[in-house]
């Protein structure tokens, strides 16, 4: 007998061992189930938080702000769901609240925030992968430039090595008026440039070359209204270049970009369709730099 109460009190330890243990996990779960949940509700605060900040952003016009109300109407909160959710914003200054009115508008961490952004972009970064998309979609040299007036700089050249390369290389430059991405910038240019060019002279390069500064605005009329330039073997006798205009976060012209290749391969019929392929790769650059046209 007294051999079986050795046996006894083993189970019951291993039993309750195995309660505690059993309790142990239980609680483990039980506290991983609650962080996650806290995580949850931290992520949905989060993006609650950040739809009051867009909604400041893009409605707040003018000095005077959103009010209370109208913020929690718009998103469908009450006044006091919006009170907590603004309170980190307020306090990283990426809103503000004037003292006297209550109402909400932008704070200069906002401006802070976007200085950093716009600092760290660089141009032939931001249209890297679209100048290299067109090249593999298109076929032909791409190019990517900023104005120099009279005069554009060549900034990057993404190549199809098939074809015949194009003769323009990294740090060149080439007159605005005779080429695809100067017009394609000179029409979204001040008057005052566009002058400046025309002062310069308009001397033809190949018998195709606008030399007229009437044929030339003209020209760039036309250019705005369907968004993309063409130069039609106006600088390189068998050569076509169809480009468009890149703008800044001021919705200035801070750029451009283009698709070169001989006459034999960009047809007439092609520009046609190439041109609305460009305009639409440069407004996705543009979009990245902060433009809104």
């Amino acid at each position: 007998m007294s051999n079986g109460h050795p046996g006894a009190g083993a189970g019951t330890t291993s039993g309750a061992a195995g309660t505690f243990g059993g309790a142990s996990a239980g609680a483990a779960g039980a506290s991983a189930a609650t962080a996650a949940g806290s995580d949850r509700n931290q992520s949905a605060s989060l993006r609650r938080a950040l739809l009051v900040l867009e909604y400041v952003r893009d409605h707040a016009a003018g000095p005077y702000g959103l009010t209370l109300t109208q913020i929690a109407d718009a998103l469908g909160l009450s006044k006091s769901t919006v009170l907590r959710l603004a309170t980190p914003l307020l306090d990283t200054q990426l809103l503000a609240r004037d003292r006297e009115s209550g109402h909400f508008r932008l704070g200069p961490g906002a401006l802070a925030l976007g200085q950093a952004y716009l600092a760290s972009l660089d141009l032939r970064t931001v249209a890297s992968d679209e100048a290299h998309r067109l090249m593999r979609e298109w076929g032909g040299t791409v190019h990517l430039c900023v104005p120099d007036a009279p005069h554009v700089v060549y900034i990057d050249k993404v190549e199809n090595e098939t074809q015949v390369r194009m003769a323009s290389r990294i740090g060149s430059r080439a007159p605005m008026y005779c080429t695809a991405v100067g017009k394609a910038m000179l029409a979204w240019l001040p008057e005052d440039v566009v002058g400046l060019v025309v002062a310069a002279g308009l001397p033809p390069i190949t018998a195709r070359t606008l030399t007229e500064p009437e044929s030339l605005r003209a020209e760039l009329a036309r250019i705005r209204a369907r968004g993309y330039s063409v130069d039609d073997r106006e600088n390189e006798p068998e050569v076509r270049c169809v480009a468009a205009p890149i703008f800044d976060h001021d919705n200035a012209v801070t750029g451009a970009l283009s698709v070169s290749g001989l006459t034999s391969r960009v047809t007439a019929a092609r520009v046609r369709e190439l041109g609305p392929s460009v305009a639409a790769a440069a407004q996705r650059v543009s979009k990245i730099l902060g433009a809104t046209r």
